[in-house]
């Protein structure tokens, strides 16, 4: 018997191909192809079936089954039937089951609505352990702030540096571009109001309040939410995927402190910094309206902006910031902390971390309006 693995046809009856399988099927050898058996029944005009003979087959594996596979697929289209009846019994019950898990799975199944209870069920329970996972976090991180202010605290000092560096002047650029181009936002809108009543020197005031009481803090936590806080959750999660967090665990040393508290002291000392510049950076951005296009001399509109803001006012910009700051970095890194492992996983993470940062800052900057109203500062 050969053990070259090959086929041969024969015609028993008229509209029959009978195709005989031979040899030694083997994966790794030159087999036929199924589209070869396809073209011989097409060249034959009235072939309505296909039947097999395995008289000469001398030994098979996987490579004979992705043969009929792909030959019963082939024919799929052309009407042929084909009829494994005469293959090896082993090999017609592996077909049968790929063909069973074939339809099943392409098969629509029927779309069955849970009932109300058990969804709402479902839904307590699933915020019920985000609640308590987020309680959880909160008091790792209190005490490790607490063991910190001990002097107790583990994490080395040369990361907090790396990360005062990575939080603050790399944040630069972006914080200046994003600051100025709101400045002149701000004055391009306030001006179109003020030139009918021919008040353009309160430029200066619209543009410092603003920028100095909301626009200056919150664009600079929306920007290091983007920057900062997916960043935080994209090492850490990467961390926990490389099971490092699961290496400090064992060496006994708490991942709240040795990781996370780190980067929220860069970001919480940065943050403020970043917002007394950005206000700066944007009153010179309406400035360059103001004087360029609006014939205002530069020291008018310097004095007239002196005159707009306080102490309070700068202070009411810093304590929004350093809020804001705590929330991102806490948002990060408690997304980082709990990402599945999977790449597609950090990425998620990321994308969670900044999209909860930027709500907490949009909701807590709500409070902030709300709160300032009411003690009218």
């Amino acid at each position: 018997m050969t053990t070259v693995p090959g086929i041969r046809y024969s015609y028993p009856e008229e509209g029959t191909i009978m195709v005989h399988v031979e040899g030694a099927w083997a994966m790794g050898r030159e087999l036929p192809g199924a589209n070869e058996v396809c073209e011989h029944a097409a060249a034959r005009p009235g072939t309505r079936r296909i039947v097999f003979d395995h008289a000469g087959l001398s030994d098979w594996d996987s490579s004979l089954l992705t043969f009929l596979i792909g030959l019963q697929q082939g024919c799929a289209s052309t009407g042929l039937s084909i009829e494994f009846d005469g293959l090896p019994a082993g090999a017609v019950r592996l077909l049968r089951l790929a063909s069973a898990l074939t339809d099943l799975e392409m098969r629509p199944g029927p779309r069955v609505r849970a009932p109300f209870l058990n969804r709402l069920g479902l839904w307590s329970l699933s915020l019920y352990g985000s609640l308590t996972a987020v309680l959880a976090f909160s008091g790792e991180v209190m005490a490790a702030a607490v063991r910190m202010a001990r002097g107790r605290a583990r994490f080395r000092r040369t990361d907090l540096a790396s990360l005062l560096y990575e939080c603050g002047p790399q944040a630069l650029p972006i914080v200046s571009l994003i600051s100025v181009l709101v400045g002149i936002i701000l004055a391009f809108v306030g001006v179109v109001q003020l030139r009918m009543f021919g008040a353009q020197i309160y430029i200066a005031n619209l543009v410092g309040i603003a920028m100095v009481r909301e626009m200056g803090a919150l664009m600079t936590a929306i920007i290091m939410s983007g920057r900062t806080g997916a960043s935080y959750a994209t090492q850490l999660g990467t961390m926990e995927v490389n099971e490092e967090i699961d290496a400090l665990k064992t060496l006994g040393i708490m991942p709240a402190e040795f990781l996370v508290l780190p980067r929220i002291i860069a970001l919480v000392l940065m943050m403020p910094l970043l917002c007394v510049y950005a206000d700066i950076v944007g009153i010179l951005g309406g400035a360059v309206v103001g004087v360029a296009m609006f014939d205002l001399s530069p020291l008018k509109y310097w004095e007239q902006t002196l005159n707009a803001l306080n102490l309070t006012q700068f202070t009411l910009g810093v304590v929004k910031s350093t809020v804001f700051a705590l929330l991102i970095a806490c948002a990060g890194c408690y997304h980082g902390m709990r990402a599945e492992r999977s790449a597609s996983a950090v990425g998620y993470a990321a994308t969670r971390a900044v999209v909860v940062g930027i709500v907490l800052i949009v909701v807590t900057d709500g409070l902030f309006a709300m709160v300032t109203s009411i003690l009218r500062i």
